[in-house]
C-alpha cells in the first residue's frame, strides 16, 4: 500500500529550528517511515488507535518523533522532548 506524508504545522515550526545534522537525520527516519510505518512503537493515545514513536537523539536531547497512521496517509504530529514524558502529547495529537 501506498502511503502518503502529511506533516502538521507544529512539526515544520520545530523541524526548522534544528541543525542541519538533525535535520538529515530526521529525513532519514522519514523515509524509513515510508517504507513501513508500521515498524516502530506504538503508543496509547486517547483520540487515536495507530499512533507511534521514533527514537532519535537531536543536538543531545533524547526526542521522539511522534505520528499517526490513519490510511492511507502518515501524520507527522510533533518531535516530543522526552525529558517530558510524553505530558504534551495529547495536546499536539488534538491539533491534527
Amino acid at each position: 500500500m501506498n502511503f502518503h506524508i502529511q506533516t502538521a504545522k507544529i512539526f515544520l515550526e520545530q523541524l526548522n529550528k534544528l541543525s542541519k545534522k538533525s535535520k538529515k537525520l530526521v529525513q532519514e527516519k522519514i523515509v524509513l517511515l515510508k517504507e513501513n510505518p508500521f515498524r516502530f512503537k506504538r503508543i496509547h493515545s486517547k483520540k487515536f488507535n495507530k499512533v507511534f514513536r521514533i527514537r532519535l537523539n537531536l543536538d543531545g536531547k533524547e526526542s521522539r518523533l511522534i505520528y499517526a497512521v490513519i490510511e492511507p496517509n502518515i501524520i507527522i504530529v510533533c518531535l516530543l522532548d522526552r525529558k517530558k514524558d510524553y505530558t504534551d502529547l495529547e495536546k499536539y495529537l488534538k491539533k491534527i
